[in-house]
């Protein structure tokens, strides 16, 4: 008898599930936001310092000077973000493919957005505008059915696009070394676009524990008689 009571109160395997996604998700955010911070600080360095008089790393026409100390550093820098973003996407669609999985579980519904776009609504242009929140909203509706959709979501996925529409930001279109000549002549575009990219992260952060605490609730099951 103890022991059905015991099953009846603890935590569902989904809920240990989804909690257990969303831990390495909000790690990868954090080490994302750690290393936007990272580059933001090698940028205003580098507009410190002032560009060298043999001009920028990129002198036009296929012609690349060599890199100073700090210059080098700083492609070391991006180098490591590149990877921390890499990671830190990873594990978010690890917790989102959870997320998906429970809510169709709690809802007998089929999510609205099919699985492949758990990952090309990422990456394929103008839906990517849109459908990862989409995807975020839906399997948080289809959990808590009623339930206002928390705000971090919102200002996360704001801050995202924030970030990515700069064009200096988690998706760059400009080469490091166009960064570094951007850094010399303005960097504060540069900066403003990192803060919304660490912004993006650290409410991303609450948008996780938020969604999957939700989620964990539901999937919870209540005292039953033994």
């Amino acid at each position: 008898m103890t022991t059905e009571t015991e099953q009846a109160l603890g935590p569902s395997s989904e809920d240990r599930a989804v909690g257990t996604a969303a831990r390495p998700a909000v790690g990868g955010l954090l080490l994302a936001g750690l290393a936007w911070v990272a580059r933001g600080v090698w940028e205003a360095r580098l507009a410190l310092a002032g560009e060298p008089a043999s001009g920028p790393p990129d002198q036009g026409e296929g012609v690349h000077r060599p890199l100073n100390s700090l210059e080098d550093s700083y492609h070391f820098v991006t180098a490591v973000g590149g990877v921390a973003a890499l990671v830190c996407a990873m594990l978010f669609v690890s917790w989102l493919l959870r997320l998906r999985d429970n809510a169709r579980a709690l809802s007998g519904e089929a999510p609205r957005y099919a699985g492949i776009w758990v990952y090309l609504g990422w990456v394929v242009p103008v839906v990517n505008l849109w459908f990862p929140r989409g995807i975020v909203a839906d399997a948080y509706r289809r959990s808590v059915p009623g339930r206002r959709l928390p705000v971090s979501v919102d200002v996360w996925w704001g801050l995202w696009l924030a970030g990515m529409l700069s064009g200096v930001g988690i998706v760059s279109r400009d080469s490091t070394d166009e960064i570094i000549a951007r850094a010399y002549t303005g960097v504060w575009p540069l900066l403003a676009s990192d803060a919304a990219v660490v912004g993006a992260a650290v409410a991303g952060v609450f948008a996780v524990r938020a969604v999957t605490a939700a989620q964990a609730e539901r999937l919870r099951p209540g005292p039953r008689d033994a």
